[in-house]
């Protein structure tokens, strides 16, 4: 009798453990609803053109339907349209994963896949190297994340498999404070169209005026802590995790196919070698490449921008495979996942032509409509904030950092001018203000889960109801950060 009490105390804590608390029954919910509701990322581009379309006819005063076909063909095909930017993010993730792929990387994230102990360790382990990988390289990071998924849950068979995956497209948030950041890295060149800030003020903003002050990396710290204590606390329950490949659709065969076929390809052929696959195994070709790219940077004085990241990771990636034949079978491989964004990219291309249609000069276009009505009060200190509102609503329309500070950097650093805030320090707050935005947009849009959900072959529906969670965190912590950027040095 004496040990009745225990007993009860003993089942209690068991039924508390096994009842989902508050985090477990928002994330089931978000799951859910993600499943039942969620289009194809092809068709919610669709979808969202329709919507751009009836906002321009609704706020955009004169709009006919001749130039709405117009402004649409234009930001695809046209003069200004998006296939220049548009290949130069497609080759940033195509060179990360070429690098991702390379013989000494691949065996770094075998030996880390194989400490994780369990499903909570697996998750931060995702996070945690594919957050540290994007502020590297976007591309690295992007697929970093969702390799390592892979090699940890055919260590961890039991898992959930699109927990893992989107534990490591959650790291994808900093990338905006990072290396690669487009919108910082437009703001250093002149030469760029994307470098708002220049054109309307004839002022560059270098990357110690961005990334690398603290307004910038101390709201990135802290939402590291914060999403890594989400992805610890939100992974899913013993009970849950049993049922992993009905629930995710996971081949576990299939994803280690892919990796078996992978060592294939870089085991050595047996016999004679000809000529041609002589120079085609000639180690010294690659590394005259990396030795001539490092050339320009010495003699650019090491500058950073778009096109100088591009290139960084091409000869890093030649470098790392070692032989040509292994640095073009591991871009031929990569350049795979990029085929679900080269089908977008154009519908996206078109959205931003028709936000920027005007019917006749005087008239606002859409995208400064939106803008606008969001930033119309501003104040020296509520500036970055409304911006960073704004540039998640229109981020869901242009998934893309370059792309989306284009269209709205001109309301933006002209609400700053009206102001009378001119200088390099709070420019650069407003654009990094809109490419925080963006960091945690990206957690509701699909757009770049596709090379995420390529590599992981898993349907978008099972991620996004993790990364939705995400968002709703990302966006409180990021806006208290926007908050208190004009207070911050």
């Amino acid at each position: 009798m004496s040990h009745t009490p225990d007993l009860v105390l003993d089942e209690d804590r068991k039924a508390r453990a096994g009842r989902p608390g508050p985090l477990h029954r928002f994330t089931d919910l978000s799951v859910r609803y993600v499943e039942k509701w969620m289009p194809d990322p092809y068709l919610f581009a669709v979808i969202l053109t329709i919507v751009v379309v009836v906002l321009t006819f609704v706020l955009v005063p004169g709009a006919s339907l001749g130039g709405v076909v117009d402004g649409w063909y234009k930001g695809v095909w046209g003069e200004g349209n998006i296939f220049t930017f548009a290949m130069q993010m497609i080759l940033i993730l195509v060179g990360g994963y070429t690098l991702a792929e390379a013989p000494l990387v691949k065996r770094g994230l075998q030996w880390l896949a194989s400490k994780p102990r369990n499903q909570a360790q697996g998750g931060l382990l995702c996070f945690g190297v594919a957050a540290l990988a994007c502020i590297v390289n976007w591309g690295l990071g992007l697929v970093v994340g969702a390799l390592l998924a892979r090699q940890v849950f055919a260590r961890l068979r039991t898992v959930n498999f699109a927990y893992l995956v989107a534990a490591g497209y959650m790291g994808y948030m900093v990338w905006t404070s990072g290396l690669s950041s487009s919108i910082a890295l437009a703001n250093t060149d002149k030469t760029s169209k994307l470098n708002i800030i220049w054109t309307q003020t004839h002022q560059l903003v270098p990357l110690s005026d961005t990334i690398f002050r603290p307004y910038s990396f101390l709201p990135m710290l802290v939402l590291a802590v914060v999403i890594g204590l989400l992805v610890h606390r939100m992974s899913p329950r013993p009970g849950e995790a049993a049922a992993t490949q009905e629930q995710a659709d996971v081949d576990l065969e299939a994803l280690l196919a892919m990796d078996r076929a992978a060592d294939d390809r870089e085991a050595r052929p047996s016999g004679p070698r000809t000529l041609a696959e002589r120079l085609e195994n000639l180690w010294v070709l690659n590394v005259l490449v990396f030795v001539a790219g490092v050339a320009y940077f010495v003699r650019s004085g090491f500058a950073l921008n778009i096109g100088s990241m591009v290139m960084l990771f091409f000869i890093l990636g030649a470098l790392f495979h070692w032989t040509p034949m292994r640095f073009i079978r591991a871009f031929t491989e990569a350049a795979k996942t990029s085929g679900p964004l080269l089908l977008q990219y154009p519908l996206y291309g078109g959205i931003i032509g028709l936000l920027g249609y005007t019917p006749q000069s005087g008239v606002h276009p859409l995208q400064t409509v939106i803008a606008t009505a969001i930033v119309s009060h501003a104040t020296y200190y509520t500036l970055p904030f409304l911006n960073y509102v704004a540039s998640v609503v229109i981020s869901l329309f242009v998934p893309s950092g370059g792309g989306h500070w284009g269209v709205q950097g001109p309301v933006a650093v002209d609400a700053a001018v009206q102001l009378g805030q001119t200088s390099p320090a709070y420019l650069g707050k407003i654009s990094m203000s809109v490419a925080n935005g963006e960091a945690v947009a990206n957690m509701i849009q699909p757009f770049w889960l596709l090379p995420v959900l390529a590599i992981a072959k898993l349907n978008i529906r099972r991620v996004m109801g993790f990364t939705v969670v995400a968002f709703v965190v990302g966006f409180v912590v990021l806006g208290v950060g926007s908050l208190l950027m004009p207070l911050l040095p």
